[in-house]
């Protein structure tokens, strides 16, 4: 059953990383070339993959029932709660309104096409926020249950995409070198934001267990996988399209609707369509399963039937409503989406990691994450890094890209 659940879970940790705005990524790193592009991935990945494992580094000596709020409260005290707090719940409540209002279009979309049912777009939203909002509710094991079917099906969506746009591939295009340097550092962010999983690092580790073996094995291969998919993407994408071409298509629709045209085939956007909103789906159920089990932790809700209706009202209405009456906050806030997650991937993990060896000192037995001080001070580096490209981006004073 234990292999079952870890394969189950690298598959929610992958498809929490591999949302919607994987399809964005060649356009944000258009004017960076292949080579860079792929480069700076990499480094992210290897950062993200490594504050995951100073979670489970931080989790092992804590209850598995444990969220980032008792386990700063625990290490950080009552100020590294509140930022922790924070954190999670504007990050998390920002890309659920965010995932309410597209999946709700979508679904708005498909009702009509296919049942041929029009409906309002609040009932679509409200529709598609109960459906995910049963799954979660009913608990981690429907979400792994129901993620798997969609993942496998997203996975069938992209092969047929990856099929028909790799034969067009002109090696030339993935030799360009970047545009301008400064890209470099704008393209940061976007990048970091399709690596974020963190947030339900405390719903797997509830899940599976405090088994570090195979906890470890969850965060490196399910981290992997959005890499290796995230590259081969680009090598499609970046490698149909020039430099140029790629850097004309200021928006997803356009982007898309050019590479349809040079195929000549309508099957690419159709499977791109199918790709995205499963791609939607399989997020959002990742987020709103950490962010359900951190307001149960929160407010010391039970396991009962009615505890976790009321968790699911607190996790699921305040972004159906921002979503519904509010649509202008949400896109703003996601504007500080990567900041809120450098807090919690990057800075929480490295400070929590640093007050629990002071606390613990040097344990035989227990796991810890090699590279001590030098590996957490560039960890914190990085971090730091991303947060003050996204903060130049905002004051204009560095080119947006994505």
């Amino acid at each position: 059953m234990s292999m079952n659940k870890t394969f189950g879970s690298m598959l929610i940790i992958a498809g929490t990383t591999i949302g919607a705005g994987m399809l964005a990524l060649p356009l944000a790193s258009a004017g960076l070339g292949f080579t860079t592009a792929t480069l700076i991935m990499f480094s992210i990945w290897l950062l993200m993959t490594y504050t995951a494992l100073l979670m489970l580094e931080v989790h092992q000596h804590a209850d598995p029932s444990a969220t980032l709020n008792s386990l700063a409260h625990q290490l950080l005290g009552r100020k590294g709660q509140l930022l922790a707090s924070f954190a999670v719940v504007f990050l998390m409540y920002s890309l659920c309104a965010a995932y309410i209002a597209g999946g709700g279009d979508q679904l708005n979309e498909k009702l009509n096409y296919w049942a041929g049912l029009s409906i309002s777009p609040q009932s679509s939203a409200v529709l598609f926020t109960v459906i995910i909002a049963t799954i979660v509710g009913v608990g981690t094991h429907s979400v792994d249950l129901v993620n798997r079917v969609l993942f496998t099906l997203k996975v069938v969506a992209l092969v047929v995409m990856l099929g028909l746009l790799v034969p067009n591939v002109e090696g030339g295009h993935l030799v360009d070198m970047p545009v301008e340097k400064g890209l470099v550092i704008s393209a940061l962010p976007v990048i970091f934001t399709s690596f974020g999983f963190h947030g339900s690092i405390p719903s797997i580790v509830r899940y599976i267990g405090l088994d570090m073996k195979s906890l470890r094995k969850v965060m490196i291969f399910g981290s992997s996988l959005p890499l290796i998919i995230y590259i081969f993407w680009q090598v499609a994408s970046q490698g149909v399209m020039s430099q140029s071409e790629l850097m004309a298509n200021n928006s997803l629709g356009t982007f898309i609707g050019a590479l349809s045209e040079i195929l000549h085939n309508p099957m690419v956007s159709q499977s791109v369509s199918v790709f995205a909103d499963l791609a939607l789906a399989t997020s959002f159920l990742g987020v709103s399963l950490g962010l359900f089990d951190f307001i149960a932790d929160s407010f010391g809700k039970g396991q009962s039937k009615s505890a976790r209706l009321q968790t699911a009202l607190i996790t699921f209405v305040p972004p159906l409503c921002f979503a519904l009456f509010y649509p202008q906050g949400f896109i703003m806030a996601l504007g500080f989406a990567a900041i809120a997650l450098v807090i919690l991937a990057v800075f929480l993990p490295v400070a929590m990691v640093t007050a629990q060896r002071k606390q613990r000192g040097q344990e035989d037995d227990a796991y810890r994450v090699a590279g001590g001080k030098p590996a957490l001070l560039l960890a914190a580096s990085a971090g730091v890094l991303i947060i003050s490209s996204q903060l130049l981006q905002m004051a204009g004073l560095l080119p947006a890209v994505g």
